[in-house]
């Protein structure tokens, strides 16, 4: 089947050119101690390899990852090539082993996460980091010198670009007056819209905004959440996560008959 012409959107002021849905890959590294409501098994690396095929296939060129997602790095490392044109994100501050996340945004821990994914990623550099927030953005932000950390890797050439994923609409709106920030990751969609002028104001600000959870994990049909989410004219691409080839073709079918 021939590539899906799937519109593009730029990432706020960076020279990234992302399709309007990218692909989350917390499913093929984790499933345990997860929000989905059904549970699953982890794919095999032919499942996995197909998965990415039909990513690309789908005119999706963003790949969202995390070390808290398994052993979803090292698989992406191990299975992506140089011919794989995608980009990839990944995040820093939250580490999940034996079943728990625990946080750490400390200089040290985020130099040393870097480096870690730098490896299992199997990359001399990464596109797009962002701080994984446990929820106290404030905080992280105030006291943690964890976005500081992440701008000297980039002034370093370490990372591209840098990002926040923040649970609050206070915690947003401090990385954006930071002035540091590229993108932000945004839970958004027709149950959570309470980030709705956050989106707006990092629009104004030449900040891209990647949505997390437009699905609502599940909750909320691909037809409704999607034309709800790319009706946002800040919003760059909308991150889901799935297993199945068909359910992602299937959501980039319908974001882009929405630009027809």
């Amino acid at each position: 089947m021939d590539a899906l012409k799937l519109p593009r959107r730029t990432l706020g002021r960076t020279a990234l050119e992302l399709g309007v849905i990218s692909f989350g890959a917390f499913k093929i590294g984790r499933n345990t101690q997860t929000k989905y409501a059904q549970p699953y098994a982890l794919p095999d690396d032919a499942t996995v390899r197909a998965l990415l095929d039909q990513v690309q296939r789908s005119g999706a060129n963003l790949i969202d990852t995390a070390p808290a997602y398994g052993s979803s790095e090292e698989r992406l490392g191990a299975l992506l090539t140089p011919h794989d044109a995608m980009f990839v994100s990944t995040k820093v501050g939250e580490s999940f082993e034996d079943g728990i996340s625990t946080y750490n945004f400390s200089p040290e821990a985020v130099r040393t996460s870097i480096h870690a994914s730098l490896t299992r990623l199997r990359r001399p550099q990464l596109d797009l980091v962002f701080i994984h927030s446990d929820g106290n953005d404030t905080h992280i932000l105030k006291h943690d010198r964890a976005l500081e950390t992440l701008a000297e890797l980039k002034a370093q050439g370490v990372i591209r670009h840098l990002g926040f994923s923040g649970k609050t609409v206070d915690g947003n709106r401090q990385a954006l007056r930071s002035g540091l920030v590229d993108a932000l990751m945004i839970e958004f969609h027709p149950l959570e819209d309470s980030h709705q002028r956050v989106i707006q104001e990092a629009h104004d600000a030449g900040v891209g905004v990647l949505v997390k959870k437009p699905l609502a994990s599940g909750r909320i049909a691909p037809e409704v959440a999607i034309p709800f989410c790319l009706a946002q004219r800040g919003v760059t691409s909308l991150i889901i996560g799935t297993n199945s080839r068909e359910n992602f073709a299937t959501n980039c079918r319908i974001a882009a008959s929405l630009f027809d």
